[in-house]
């Protein structure tokens, strides 16, 4: 069953994280700096888990990454990650915490260069790459990026198509922006 079948199956007002997050988030364009790096830190943590569990935890990710402000994480130290590998409301894997406060210190860096990571995400998005080169870049500039997650990461914020099914009422939504 596709994400989009799933997600419409579930009943308005539904408890199931899915729902809100299909109908309202998946494949919209991000603007914020800061929630482009939270749906990163999210897309890593999900490798080898479920969505819902990430979608779950999600509040209390924003709490164990500062609200996910980028320059907070990019000082974490190793007090700050011993607190994270002990949060049993995060996923605690030292490999994506890691990655986390590294990706945060590349973002900074993004920002210091083009203005934005959206700007760069803009930049890299006009010259139109494939998932393939999409993978390249991201692997030269962030830590544990896989396929999976640049291309989950890109779909959900828009620069890569396939978000939602075509016959999904979301699709049609987005269609219209």
């Amino acid at each position: 069953m596709s994400y989009c079948r799933f997600a419409n199956s579930l009943p308005a007002g539904s408890s199931d994280p899915n729902k809100h997050y299909h109908d309202h988030v998946y494949g919209f364009a991000v603007a914020d700096d800061k929630e482009l790096f939270e749906r990163l830190v999210l897309e890593i943590n999900q490798a080898g888990l479920s969505w819902t569990l990430i979608l779950r935890k999600q509040h209390a990710f924003q709490a164990a990454y500062r609200g996910f402000d980028i320059a907070a994480v990019a000082a974490f130290d190793d007090q700050d990650r011993e607190r994270l590998l002990a949060d049993a409301g995060i996923v605690r894997n030292r490999l994506k915490i890691d990655a986390a406060i590294h990706n945060a210190r590349q973002v900074l860096a993004i920002q210091a260069q083009h203005g934005s990571f959206k700007n760069w995400l803009d930049t890299h998005a006009a010259a139109a790459p494939d998932l393939d080169g999409w993978l390249k870049i991201f692997k030269k500039t962030f830590k544990f990026v896989g396929r999976e997650i640049v291309n989950e990461f890109l779909m959900s914020t828009g620069y890569l198509p396939g978000a939602h099914d075509a016959d999904c009422p979301v699709a049609a939504r987005l269609g219209r922006r």
